[in-house]
């Protein structure tokens, strides 16, 4: 009994020196490029169900966020060449759907490639399709299962993956259209799925006034999308300008609602007001609160001295999952509420929130 008291304090102190060590700048690039890595040598074998999904669909237009990003930093031009591949591949077009949101997330990346390399026929496909949806703007119902209801953003997800095309359309033209159509909407759906009370997004309409063990139900991944989202968004603004404002109004108030839910091992709930009802680690949408809450301290919103702590911990937590061979685990498969993830399993678009948040977790621990 004495030995087993022993060697368990033993390990309670290595485990506490563990978590007690500073993060270092370079251990965060190397844990990135790992999940990069294998990412790469996975994309066509990791995913939900039964086939793997179309290169333009918003899985993968997510990772390909994030992988942008992690480009940008690399110590090598392969991350570039192979999303450079991608887009030539599909001639730089959007996916199927002309309104959908999901099917413009591919976007962000062809758009942040035009930025580096300014060839325009990274930018063409984009702009021509958003110049005919906005001269030819959806009219439909943002409730839930109207007819053609996504063909506008009803969803809290839809706030990832079109807006921040919107916003870097606006950016490189300076076409003020391509930003008044952006806030216009962003603002209905706001209005429409915004919890004020709680400082949180539905994920739609349906589960507004829906109880789960009798709490309310927001979708952490959702919410993610969001966070995210409006990073991506105030990327592309004027710090100073009226819509900026907007958006970091938001942000303040999902930060400061995020740092009272976070759990104790780091991780946000998947069920964010459930904890006790969904105690298992989930990696996507926490990823996407680390990239938040990093940016926020990075640009001076955020106090460090406050949500320091929640990025450091959520970081922690985030690397502890990755699999020796660099598999991201514990992503939850594709759906729209709070369910199960396993060590496991992965998802494309787990890795891009993983890539999006180690960028600004390097900038906040020092990295150039």
């Amino acid at each position: 009994m004495k030995h087993i008291c022993i060697t368990l304090g033993c390990f309670l102190l290595l485990s506490f020196n563990l978590q007690s060590q500073d993060i270092k700048p370079e251990n965060v690039k190397n844990d990135m490029r790992r999940v990069a890595d294998w990412q790469i040598q996975h994309y066509r074998d990791a995913f939900t169900y039964d086939t793997p999904h179309h290169p333009l669909d918003w899985t993968n237009g997510a990772l390909y966020v994030g992988m942008s990003k992690w480009a940008a930093m690399a110590d090598s031009d392969k991350y570039y060449t192979w999303l450079k591949t991608i887009g030539e591949l599909s001639k730089w077009k959007l996916h199927d759907r002309k309104y959908h949101a999901d099917d413009h997330t591919v976007g962000q990346f062809y758009l942040d490639l035009y930025k580096k390399y300014g060839d325009s026929n990274m930018l063409t496909p984009t702009q021509e399709q958003f110049d005919f949806i906005l001269y030819h703007p959806a009219k439909t119902s943002l409730k839930w299962q109207s007819p053609y209801h996504q063909s506008r953003w009803n969803w809290c997800d839809a706030l990832f993956m079109s807006p921040p095309v919107w916003a870097k359309l606006y950016h490189i033209t300076r076409e003020k259209k391509y930003l008044d159509f952006m806030m216009a909407e962003f603002k209905a759906t706001t209005d429409f799925l915004f919890d004020p009370e709680e400082s949180l997004y539905y994920r739609d309409e349906s589960y507004m006034g829906q109880l789960d063990h009798g709490t309310k139900i927001f979708w952490s991944r959702g919410n993610g999308w969001v966070f995210a989202g409006l990073v991506n968004i105030m990327n592309e603004l004027e710090p100073r300008s009226a819509e900026y404002e907007y958006f970091k109004g938001i942000f303040e108030q999902m930060a400061a609602k995020l740092l009272q839910i976070q759990t104790l091992e780091g991780h946000w709930a998947m069920s964010l007001l459930g904890q006790e009802f969904y105690p298992t680690p989930e990696t996507s949408g926490t990823s996407f609160y680390v990239y938040g809450l990093a940016w926020g301290i990075n640009q001076g919103i955020l106090n460090k001295k406050t949500y320091g702590p929640a990025v450091e911990k959520a970081w922690k937590a985030l690397v502890s999952y990755i699999t020796p061979d660099g598999m991201l685990g514990y992503v939850q498969p594709i759906g729209a509420a709070p369910g199960k993830s396993w060590p496991d399993k992965t998802e494309v678009y787990g890795t891009g929130a993983f890539l999006s948040a180690g960028t600004e977790v390097y900038k906040l621990y020092g990295g150039k």
